[in-house]
């Protein structure tokens, strides 16, 4: 039913401690393929959980987008869920994902609620960012209030973070999965904007939850930042930018989309 995607970059505790999560809480069928992305020694081995589990090795280390894609092409299943390492699972979060899904065909992305290790809401649900709010957030730092409020009911924001998404195999072939050309950073946000240029919702649902503990690489190393950087720009650049302002603006008329996009 469901092909989790996952990738280590010398991480393998992490995944190992991820895949104990799966075992213990998961109920709903998966089958798990783990991407090796540097040479590393897993601290486990495919026989040690119940769920069937593939190890791919990378002979040269890919992107993020690159090496899920690649896990792609191994998914058998109706639905495919990128999940990073660093997430952790108080229980069971798909049930209610596949659960709309299955029952809305024109949803083509979902996401469950994520928080911190201290139980607070991550900012993983955004509006696409523009120059202008990349510029007062720079000036003036983040926003003080959630993009989008979360209480009890699914939210349609524009797009969700890569750190854990579900979508329909179909929905994913279809776009062409992630674009390659960034090599790390913005690659979810490029793929919720094609997902939604090619007519489908991307969604979260509260009603499913994760943990991420998050590093915070690019704001503390330069290699990062650059990356960081660089993509920012492609996606400006990119022909799902300009799709994605020209619904704004042809939406912002309407109340309900309008209060929902970032300022400027």
């Amino acid at each position: 039913m469901l092909t989790l995607s996952v990738v280590s970059h010398q991480q393998g505790a992490l995944v190992q401690a991820l895949l104990r999560d799966v075992a213990a809480r998961v109920r709903t069928p998966v089958r798990v393929i783990v991407t090796v992305n540097v040479p590393e020694t897993l601290p486990f081995q495919a026989g040690d959980f119940a769920f069937p589990l593939e190890v791919l090795h990378n002979a040269a280390p890919k992107g993020f987008g690159a090496n899920h894609n690649a896990a792609f092409k191994h998914c058998r299943d109706s639905y495919f869920c990128i999940l990073n390492p660093d997430v952790s699972l108080p229980d069971d979060p798909f049930p209610p994902l596949l659960d709309a899904l299955a029952r809305e065909p024109k949803l083509g992305l979902v996401a469950p609620l994520i928080l911190d290790p201290n139980g607070a809401v991550e900012p993983s649900s955004r509006p696409f960012p523009t120059p202008s709010f990349i510029l007062r957030k720079a000036l003036f730092g983040p926003p003080r209030q959630p993009h989008y409020p979360i209480a009890h009911e699914p939210v349609s924001p524009d797009w969700v973070a890569g750190m854990f998404m579900v979508l329909p195999a179909r929905v994913f072939a279809a776009v062409g999965g992630f674009d390659e050309r960034y090599f790390m950073y913005y690659e979810d946000v490029d793929l919720c904007a094609r997902v939604r240029e090619a007519g489908f919702d991307v969604r979260l649902d509260p009603a499913a939850r994760a943990v991420h503990a998050a590093r915070r690489d690019s704001h503390r190393r330069p290699r990062y930042l650059a990356w960081h950087l660089r993509s920012m720009l492609r996606f400006w650049m990119s022909d799902a930018y300009a799709s994605a302002r020209r619904r704004t603006s042809r939406a912002s008329s309407t109340p309900q989309r309008k209060n929902a996009n970032t300022p400027g």
